[in-house]
């Protein structure tokens, strides 16, 4: 049973990602000799890349056009210090966004927690920086939530109930509320609960504030920077359930730039100053209020436990 259900959730992470099964190792493409699970930048300068304008993206996990003039400060700061023009593009889909990295249109990036590995793997992203607030501290949870008065409790109460996912691709949208739900409660879609799928975050949650859904799986991050906009009154979410936390969007550039733009781009993140001279907050301070500075990654470290779920669906869906 743990075995099919597994599979359930891999036939529709590979149908949301037009069938393709993306590599769960580095790609032979890339060298990974200080084996840190990342591809190397290529040890021939003629393979590397130095272009005159950068392109940059944020995880279209909400809509990302409402977030181009958020990052208008820190892409100003990067075109300073890097010394070239960044322009902002806004990828509507994971997978537009992986073969923009993958085939050389985009160079600089925000990967959703799931598609990182991916991302890693297939497209040769380097992760250099994630968000974090003034004492180090970062990631989100998984939150399972419904409205006052729907009639669900605890999770339990699930059993019997449609279940109201984002994609197929996000962690805490999909892979790990279905991953979690069996793990820890025994619970398998469609002999214990049915799925469907909203297509974002954001539209979970105003599913669930206009009732449409009752009970909806969602990134703790999400729902909080929406509180924060004021688009969403607390006190008409009920979670039912917060998982243990899972690590952000993670930024970074493309393997094979060259070594001393590369340099330059995580200056650019790790000394961004989130706070003008004025005083007055940054608009990225401003658009993601609960954090306030970028802190180097540790892929091998804090992307374990999402690699761990990945490998569970592949060597399921093997036997």
């Amino acid at each position: 049973m743990y075995r099919l259900t597994i599979l359930f959730i891999w036939v529709l992470f590979g149908i949301s990602l037009h069938a393709k099964e993306y590599p769960r190792k580095l790609d032979p493409h890339y060298m990974d000799r200080n084996k840190d699970l990342i591809a190397d930048t290529p040890s021939d300068p003629k393979k590397w890349i130095d272009p005159p304008t950068l392109v940059f993206s944020y995880a279209p996990h909400e809509d990302p056009n409402i977030y181009q003039k958020d990052w208008q400060d820190f892409l100003d700061y990067l075109s300073k210090t890097i010394g070239k023009k960044v322009i902002y593009f806004p990828y509507q889909t994971n997978i537009a966004q992986l073969e923009a990295m993958r085939y050389g249109k985009l160079h600089i990036s925000g990967f959703n927690t799931g598609l990182v590995p991916i991302a890693v793997n297939y497209a040769g992203f380097h992760p250099v920086a994630i968000m974090a607030d003034s004492k180090g501290k970062y990631g989100y949870t998984m939150n399972l939530i419904t409205y006052p008065g729907s009639g669900i409790e605890k999770v339990e109460d699930l059993r019997g109930k449609r279940v109201t996912l984002t994609a197929p691709s996000s962690n805490s949208g999909s892979k790990a509320p279905i991953f979690l739900l069996q793990k820890q409660f025994h619970m398998h879609p469609k002999e214990d609960y049915t799925i469907q799928y909203s297509g974002s975050h954001a539209k979970s949650i105003q599913g669930i504030l206009h009732r449409q859904y009752k009970v909806a799986a969602v990134a703790g991050s999400v729902l909080h920077r929406m509180i924060d906009r004021g688009e969403v009154d607390p006190k008409s979410i009920k979670v039912i359930y917060r998982s243990d936390p899972f690590p952000t969007t993670a930024y970074g550039y493309v393997y094979n730039l060259k070594p001393t733009l590369a340099q330059k781009i995580e200056k650019a993140f790790l000394s961004f100053p989130w706070q003008k001279k004025t005083g007055e907050a940054c608009s990225l301070k401003k658009a993601f209020q609960r954090h306030d500075t970028f802190i180097r990654v540790d892929y091998q470290k804090m992307w374990e436990n999402v690699r761990e779920i990945e490998e569970e669906i592949h060597a399921s869906s093997a036997r």
